[in-house]
């Protein structure tokens, strides 16, 4: 588990003994000490407030015992939850990546354009495919190949043609249309001396390099 996922992990356990004790406090019975250590250490990152003297006096009256910790959720903490919550997923398992999606990769650019197209909705005459905003708002990057990664229909990998088209006229007069291009394998199942990885088919947007003038992008439905 990744740094970020078990600090997440500890803010869930926080919020959720805080909120089923009703005054939000976490207490020492409810965490083992290592996780307490966890806790502290969040602490110092102001994710998460300790009980001071007068708090623990307070909850010693509460809970007819003496207590010696207690935390809870900082304001920041809070948020970072919330956020954390949110987080797209990091890929569709083998049952969601159904046949009628597909794995579309974007480098950073094609993402930013693609997010400004979605924000654009309500003022398009083309609207972007039902659905694409929501995949555009989960999409996961693979910082490794700074590559962002969305599972798409024929209908949305069309409408993100479009979007890019749009972009790159709004840019300069266009002398290419966008248009989506199929590429190969990142290794085949002979290759020597490297390890196995993912064999499905992928799909990048590129610029085509068939010059189509100001023509709009094809349906990728005819790939």
């Amino acid at each position: 588990m990744r740094s970020w996922e078990r600090a997440l992990s500890v803010l869930e356990a926080l919020c959720e003994r805080g909120q089923a004790a009703g005054h939000g406090w976490t207490l020492d019975t409810e965490l083992l000490p290592p996780h307490q250590q966890q806790v502290n250490a969040l602490e110092g990152q102001g994710l998460v407030e300790l009980a001071c003297r007068e708090d623990r006096a307070e909850l010693s009256v509460l809970e007819g015992r003496l207590m010696r910790w207690a935390a809870r959720l900082a304001p920041y903490g809070h948020d970072t939850l919330t956020y954390g919550r949110s987080r797209p997923r990091a890929g569709l398992s083998p049952g969601e990546a159904a046949s009628d999606r597909q794995l579309v990769e974007l480098i950073p650019s094609q993402m930013a354009a693609l997010r400004v197209f979605v924000g654009l909705a309500d003022q398009l005459r083309v609207p972007p495919a039902d659905g694409l905003a929501e995949q555009v708002r989960t999409a996961s990057c693979d910082h490794g190949i700074k590559r962002w990664r969305l599972y798409l229909t024929q209908e949305q990998m069309w409408s993100v043609a479009y979007g890019l088209w749009l972009h790159r006229r709004a840019r300069s007069p266009p002398r290419r249309a966008w248009r989506p291009t199929r590429c190969r394998r990142l290794h085949s199942p002979d290759d020597k001396g490297t390890p196995p990885v993912d064999q499905r088919r992928q799909l990048v947007y590129q610029p085509s390099h068939t010059a189509l003038g100001s023509s709009v992008p094809a349906d990728p439905a005819a790939y």
